[in-house]
């Protein structure tokens, strides 16, 4: 560190080819600015733009050596996809080499969840029947498809359609692909570093939807999702296959007795059923947007897909609308639920007349909810009238100032969360929001916003400069929430929801304790966000 006058100055050191360091820059910090228990400067160092590997010097401290590069970010979304994503896999077995992440589990979905009333982590199954089914039923055909929802092992359908979403706009606006993973639907069989000549982001796309179509093949709407029936399952460590017997579950047969196919053990996870018209419109949204990357790779599971999404906006806009919210079982806000299926089905339609009018009548809740949806709004643009999109501009206009005066409250110009979650999950899906709010309209959104996303997620935030994605960056996190938290250890590509701020003023992440899920959980769609962040910071710094 040198100092000038009264202004502080860092230095940035250039890892030199014998191992010693040479001063590339040095400039001066911000005046500090306090924020919560701290105070914080910034340090501007993009005079530096020769490709090579830096650190930067401040007082007695040095950072991990990071590159310059024209191209930093590119494929840092791989572990994401590749690994992670893999290793959540329900309903087949996944190996990596000589590691077995997980056995073919949960083959004994599942039971109609038998209770009224709200159980563990929010669940509420609020009508003891359905269709032909009632509590305590086994329902055949829910043994398909899906991701562990987090370090537990739900099948949380919302986590499931944000996931498949995800996975589609990184294919469709960044063309994200690869082959690295070899995925057996019939043979319940995955093998991660194993090229199959199919791309791998299809593959995930239709393991993901195969649970969504289930759910309509029994039951013909969006159920909320499965769960496991007693703590004990709930708080299982390790490998999933070994939570359950894997057998369907048979009253008439004693408590350790089985014929092979069928069992007295009572341990079949339970399916959260209740209909509810926002959930029902947020799966319909995600197979629609589905529909569109499955042409052309499994062309009858893509006609499937929409058919199955035109006939739920159909069957839901001749209903009553059903709302019900308790934590995990719901559906998200009506409003932003039926634009969003608006928006993927008039895609996936190439500009159906139907949801082109409903999406103009919406207008007004697009403009009065924009934080949320105008995001989803804007991709439409193409496909509607001038009008709409000047008044989606009007709208984002009046949004980014309001936008920037929250982000000024805090030192790192992105939304931090200071509730009982971390805030990289927040971070990360206001980068990908804010990059197709700039493709939209340039003139109003610079890419900044997107490329602070991605910086708080790899480091720059309070605390520590760890990157929450586990196994990307110099200094990443490597302890995380997972199904393997109880070994100490990380599961590759995986994002933890990071700092969370303890109340009054507290900001907290703990590096070496897996058990704050709350800080150090993975959760799916944490790492779908960051595929998505990645590659839009890639596109806007190319």
């Amino acid at each position: 560190m040198g100092k000038q006058g009264k202004r502080e100055f860092v230095q940035v050191l250039r890892l030199m080819e014998d191992g010693s360091y040479k001063q590339a820059f040095e400039g001066p910090i911000t005046p500090s600015t306090p924020w919560l228990r701290y105070v914080y400067s910034k340090f501007d160092f993009t005079p530096v733009k020769d490709p090579g590997l830096y650190v930067i010097e401040y007082a007695d401290q040095r950072t991990a050596p990071f590159p310059i590069s024209n191209d930093a970010y590119a494929n840092i979304w791989q572990d994401s996809l590749d690994h992670h994503l893999a290793e959540q896999m329900d309903h087949v077995s996944v190996r990596e080499g000589y590691r077995v992440w997980h056995g073919a589990s949960h083959l004994d979905d599942g039971r109609m969840a038998p209770v009224v009333g709200e159980q563990f982590d929010g669940w509420n199954q609020i009508t003891p029947t359905d269709g032909k089914y009632k509590g305590g039923d086994h329902i055949p055909g829910m043994n398909v498809g899906g991701w562990y929802d987090a370090g537990d092992f739900d099948l949380r359908t919302q986590t499931q359609t944000r996931a498949i979403t995800d996975l589609v706009l990184a294919k469709e606006a960044f063309g994200a692909d690869g082959d690295d993973t070899a995925i057996d639907e019939k043979a319940r069989y995955v093998q991660i570093h194993t090229p199959d000549g199919r791309p791998d982001v299809e593959q995930q796309i239709e393991h993901g939807v195969r649970f969504l179509l289930a759910q309509y093949q029994v039951f013909g709407h969006a159920i909320p999702g499965i769960v496991e029936p007693t703590l004990e399952e709930y708080t299982h460590l390790g490998d999933a296959a070994s939570k359950t017997d894997g057998k369907i579950y048979n009253a008439k047969l004693g408590p350790f007795e089985s014929d092979g196919e069928f069992s007295g053990v009572p341990d079949d996870r339970w399916a959260f059923t209740t209909h509810i018209t926002a959930l029902n419109y947020d799966a319909a949204s995600a197979l629609a947007a589905a529909s569109r990357v499955l042409r052309g790779f499994d062309d009858a599971l893509a006609k499937e897909c929409l058919d199955t999404a035109i006939r739920v906006w159909n069957e839901e806009h001749k209903s009553t609308p059903v709302e019900f919210h308790s934590f995990n079982t719901t559906g998200g806000d009506l409003r932003d639920e039926e634009t969003k299926a608006a928006v993927e089905l008039l895609l996936a339609t190439q500009g159906g007349d139907a949801y082109r009018k409903r999406l103009q009548e919406l207008v007004p809740v697009i403009t009065e909810r924009f934080a949320v949806i105008g995001w989803v709004a804007v991709r439409a643009i193409s496909l509607m009238d001038e009008q709409f999109k000047q008044s989606l501009a009007s709208a984002l206009g009046a949004y980014r100032i309001k936008v920037d005066e929250n982000l000024s409250k805090n030192p790192y110009d992105v939304p931090i969360p200071l509730g009982t979650w971390g805030g990289s999950v927040a971070a990360s899906y206001f980068a990908v929001h804010m990059y197709f709010l700039h493709k939209a309209f340039p003139e109003i959104i610079e890419t900044e916003y997107t490329l602070r996303g991605l910086d708080y997620a790899l480091g720059v935030h309070p605390v520590s400069n760890v990157s929450l994605v586990s196994g990307v960056g110099t200094h990443s996190k490597l302890i995380g929430y997972g199904n393997n938290r109880a070994d100490y250890t990380f599961i590759p590509g995986g994002m933890v929801p990071g700092v969370t701020v303890i109340a009054p003023d507290f900001p907290e992440l703990s590096d070496a304790w897996p058990f704050l899920w709350y800080e150090n959980e993975y959760v799916l769609d944490a790492a779908t966000s960051f595929i998505l962040t990645a590659n839009a910071a890639d596109a806007v710094a190319k």
